[in-house]
């Protein structure tokens, strides 16, 4: 007779990975009809209710995109709501003063750090400082100043598309604040 197996679920460390059970782990499907995969964004089925709908990533941005906050409430309770939100969020408008937000803090994404190294300047550098250093450096290499010259027109290219980057970043930062 052959010997028992012991499980390898004794003692500690375990012995097996965590996850690696054998039993079927149940998985929620998404709420939206014929959609197979699994439901893992919950979503309220009415305003001020308890009650859930568990969609897929894709229909749970169908649905919030649809999504009207004041539905159902007449203009007072709107004002009201809304009201009601300045004064619960303000608290969080007043703290931003504590928080870092200048720029070389995180603030800029890798793409924007991309081009500033292109353009040989710090994380912290403003947009003046980016244009003229764009300027310095498009004036020495630009396709009129340098005909035929192809590593010069390719990194021209290459100063071009930093300098759009980096100024698409501070539209977008003019345009939040």
């Amino acid at each position: 007779m052959p010997k028992p197996r012991r499980s390898l679920d004794w003692g500690f460390p375990r012995w097996r990975g965590y996850g690696s059970s054998r039993e079927a782990a149940s998985v929620r499907l998404c709420d939206r009809h014929g959609c197979d995969e699994p439901g893992n964004c919950p979503a309220p089925k009415a305003p001020n209710s308890p009650d859930r709908w568990y969609f897929c990533q894709q229909h749970a941005a169908e649905y919030n995109s649809k999504w009207d906050y004041f539905e159902g409430l007449d203009k007072a309770e709107r004002e009201e709501r809304a009201r009601t939100e300045r004064r619960d969020n303000s608290g969080y408008a007043e703290a931003s003063h504590y928080g870092w937000a200048g720029a070389g803090d995180g603030s800029r994404s890798q793409d924007e750090m991309r081009a500033l190294g292109v353009l040989e300047l710090e994380a912290d550098a403003d947009f003046v400082a980016i244009k003229k250093a764009w300027r310095e450096k498009a004036k020495t290499v630009h396709p009129d100043v340098k005909p035929g010259d192809k590593d010069a027109a390719a990194e021209f290219q290459k100063l071009q598309l930093a300098y759009e980057v980096l100024k698409a970043a501070e539209e977008r930062r003019e345009w939040k604040g």
